[in-house]
């Protein structure tokens, strides 16, 4: 019995085509406020967001999920006080 012929070595994909999450991405003026005005990646602009959340203590000590946002993150978010899983959708619109 003989076996089948082995398949060459796959080619990994170049770097040259970051992904969706590593694309530089335009902040809103609202958003800028918080992340600054220069083009992010999306994992960079998450990354400062809970800095600044960290920094100003707007985590809701009786539930660490829910961020009490001071007026520069209800400029982004639209309300008062968003979870963590809303706050993903809600900077998404933020973010061209």
């Amino acid at each position: 019995m003989t076996s089948a012929p082995k398949k060459a070595a796959t080619k990994k994909k170049s770097a040259a085509a970051p992904s969706a999450f590593n694309k530089p991405l335009h902040p809103s003026k609202e958003l800028g406020a918080v992340v600054g005005s220069d083009p992010l990646p999306r994992t960079e602009v998450v990354s400062k967001i809970w800095a600044y959340i960290k920094r100003h203590k707007l985590q809701n000590p009786a539930n660490k999920r829910e961020i009490l946002a001071d007026d520069k993150l209800h400029a982004v978010f639209g309300k008062g006080k968003v979870t963590m899983f809303e706050m993903n959708k809600l900077l998404a619109k933020h973010l061209k």
